[in-house]
């Protein structure tokens, strides 16, 4: 083999171009494609000669061609987020996690160079990727995904392509000095967001505010400068938290820089002032246990943190900013915002939103910016999000295939996605565009998604495969829901039965109340039906609203999770209709093994699970006990006389699982505590901190009251 031609002549013109790249605020994308032993030869002829500090290097560390260069896993990349790197090498032989690429481009400085090893662009659709292991894609011939990106990349003028086998082939390009030389300094809008901070954090109490910004555009060093500024001026304590302390590095170098000589000593996870004030790092989970005094609390990366302990920060603490990036790989951003939205309207009305537009660390004129955005749909939006009127009777339901959608397309129904789910990420992509078990269907009007269904084929597996499944022998990767019921409810057949799992669904705003989410379901429901499958099923972060949206198409809940998720802080809700006779049995046994099981469960399992949905789940499970006259004596004596609670307990409990009687007490105003006194078992204490009774003697007799009404106006007991 001849050895790859070295670069050392070509020096001057690659450190030109990275210093050209540094006046002009941008960075590029260069693809080594061929052999890997021939770019990684070219690579450590090159690097000696280029500034590469920082810089990490994303292959085996054996095959690091500079010793400048940290060595990463591309499972570690996320550890990056909020520094900058000048030099990436990125080792694509050894797998391509998108999410991982992605968050690692948006590292990059002014002058930054990426370089990305990978086969010949042509060869990328049938590219065995070792990423695509872990997500059960390894043995496709072809992947669409990879595909869509390779056109990209060969269609992109920005992109620097050296062929290895003759590196010199390629020209690089010849840039203009600018006017002006770019600087990284602050923006109008980055500048007015400090103002605005120091204003905050002086300023009323409950006036919580939420940052919103594209990676690069210097949230973390407006939240550094201004916490700084806030000390100078007064404050004592300034909590910040993350998802990790690694996320707000950036943060603390500008707070440390601006404090100058005010500082008196500095840690990584603490800055001290001359004055004792204090700007401290701890996780959500200490800031929730510990509930540490401060006058404000800062939580960068906030879509990455589960919405329910959020809503514990905004209501712990007097002044809460939570900051996240829009887009991309830490976490749906607009989604966060747009849930969490519900939460600030509800419990802090006079909450305040601000939104970085302009790029600090690059140029407006920066092209890696859009085109690792392109090439992971990172901007993906949804015109019906934005604005359009629809009409059911306009409404198309058809089936929808990602691989052959154009890009507009593809936008239009993956921008759904991420707008109506916590964390849809680039490997949500990937997998919605390559897996063969994928199903998807679209409402749309006109040319406009207004709902999309991702569904996938589960289970399916030989009887002997099932049997492993359900004694915990094995686990198969892809089979989600039918892996779940099988090993915690104890069913082979929901392992070996065709399952078709809804993976994902979203409609607009615009869309909703017109019946466009139920029609989804009940399209893939059909087809699901004529391709034989047994069931259609889904898993979700539990709500009162999806359960209830769920229950209106018809599925049943055959199991509720025992950990909480997470991404979400809820606990996995599982529901299925039965599409075959053997599935419609199927969901039969598991709902009625799931009630068996339901009041042993509740005060063990889900002590702290909201009475609300609690309540609407006892519901929805099938009544499974009748009264005898025992029982119905005890609750005549509960409510008319002086029996105790702790001694009727087991009849109330029993009561609750009585035809009918369920859904009545949903009805009634203290059913919240019901569920909790009753089903969850909290004890007096907890239920007067919660809010639900005065105390013990108000509370039972609440629930004396309840049966006095139930026994008279009730259900048939």
């Amino acid at each position: 083999m001849q050895p790859a031609p070295s670069p050392a002549n070509d020096f001057d013109a690659w450190r030109q171009l990275q210093r050209r790249l540094q006046q002009r605020g941008e960075r590029r994308l260069v693809l080594l494609l061929g052999e890997r032993s021939r770019a990684l030869d070219w690579l450590k002829a090159l690097l000696p000669g280029l500034t590469q500090e920082p810089g990490v290097w994303t292959g085996p560390e054996a095959d690091n061609p500079s010793d400048k260069l940290l060595p990463l896993a591309p499972r570690h990349a996320r550890q990056w987020l909020g520094r900058e790197l000048s030099v990436l090498v990125w080792d694509g032989w050894h797998g391509n996690p998108p999410d991982g690429l992605a968050a690692l481009s948006g590292t990059l400085q002014a002058g930054g160079l990426l370089f990305w090893l990978m086969p010949s662009l042509d060869q990328w659709s049938g590219f065995d990727d070792p990423d695509y292991a872990r997500t059960g894609l390894e043995t496709l011939a072809e992947h669409p995904f990879a595909a869509r990106m390779a056109s990209i990349l060969a269609a992109d003028q920005s992109v620097i392509r050296i062929d290895t086998a003759d590196p010199s082939s390629t020209p690089l390009p010849l840039l203009a000095e600018p006017d002006n030389g770019f600087t990284v300094g602050a923006t109008s809008d980055q500048q007015d967001l400090i103002e605005r901070l120091v204003q905050f954090g002086l300023g009323r109490r409950r006036r919580p505010m939420v940052i919103t910004a594209d990676r690069g555009r210097g949230k973390s060093a407006a939240l550094g400068l201004a916490a700084a500024a806030l000390l100078q001026r007064g404050r004592r304590q300034i909590l910040v938290s993350a998802p990790s302390r690694d996320n707000v590095d950036t943060l603390f170098r500008h707070a440390r820089e601006a404090l100058g000589e005010d500082l008196l000593a500095a840690s990584d996870a603490c800055l001290q002032t001359r004055a004792g004030a204090c700007l401290r790092f701890v996780t959500i989970r200490e800031l929730l246990a510990e509930k540490p005094e401060s006058e404000v609390v800062l939580v960068d990366e906030a879509a990455a943190i589960p919405a329910p302990l959020l809503k514990q920060v905004l209501l712990g603490w007097p002044r809460v900013v939570f900051s996240s990036t829009i887009h991309g790989y830490e976490g749906a951003g607009r989604g966060f915002a747009i849930r969490f939205r519900q939460i600030l309207n509800r419990e802090t009305p006079h909450w305040q939103l601000m939104t970085l537009t302009a790029p600090v660390r690059w140029s407006v004129s920066d092209p890696l910016e859009p085109l690792v955005s392109r090439l992971y749909l990172l901007a993906a939006d949804n015109r019906a999000s934005v604005s359009v009127s629809v009409s059911p009777d306009d409404v198309i339901i058809e089936p929808f295939v990602p691989r052959n959608a154009d890009d507009r397309q593809l936008s239009d129904a993956f921008g759904l996605l991420v707008d109506a789910h916590y964390r849809t990420t680039p490997g949500d992509l990937r997998q919605w565009m390559d897996a063969p078990s994928a199903r998807s269907w679209r409402a749309r009007v006109g040319n406009v998604t207004v709902g999309i269904l991702w569904g996938a084929v589960e289970g399916g597996l030989a009887p002997e495969l099932a049997e492993q499944v359900t004694m915990g022998q094995r686990r198969i990767r892809g089979h989600l829901l039918p892996q779940s019921l099988a090993s915690h409810s104890g069913f082979p057949e929901a392992a070996s039965q065709g399952c078709l799992r809804v993976v994902r669904i979203a409609v607009p705003d615009a869309a909703r109340r017109c019946g466009v989410g139920r029609r989804l379901v009940a399209a893939a429901s059909e087809a699901a039906r004529e391709e034989g499958l047994d069931t259609v099923g889904t898993s979700f972060g539990g709500s009162p609203a999806l359960l209830a949206f769920w229950r209106a198409c018809g599925l049943r809940l055959v199991r509720l999770g025992l950990n909480q998720e997470a991404t979400s802080g809820e606990y996995p809700v599982q529901m299925m209709s039965g599409l075959s006779e053997a599935g419609a049995r199927l969901v039969g046994q598991l709902r009625a093994r799931q009630a068996e099981h339901w009041l042993a469960l509740l005060p063990l399992a889900w002590p702290a699970l909201e009475p609300g949905l609690l309540a609407a789940l006892d519901d929805d499970l099938p009544a499974n006990e009748r009264l005898n006259d025992h029982d119905r004596r005890d609750l005549r004596s509960f409510g008319h006389g002086h029996r105790g609670f702790l001694l009727s307990l087991p009849v109330l409990r029993k009561t609750s699982r009585v035809s009918g009687v369920a859904a009545w007490l949903q009805a009634q105003g203290d059913a919240a505590l019901w569920t909790a006194a009753v089903l969850q078992q909290r004890n007096w204490p907890t239920l007067q901190a919660d809010g639900l009774c005065l105390g013990q003697r108000d509370g039972e007799e609440r629930l004396r009251a309840m049966i006095r009404e139930l026994l008279q106006k009730g259900p048939e007991l």
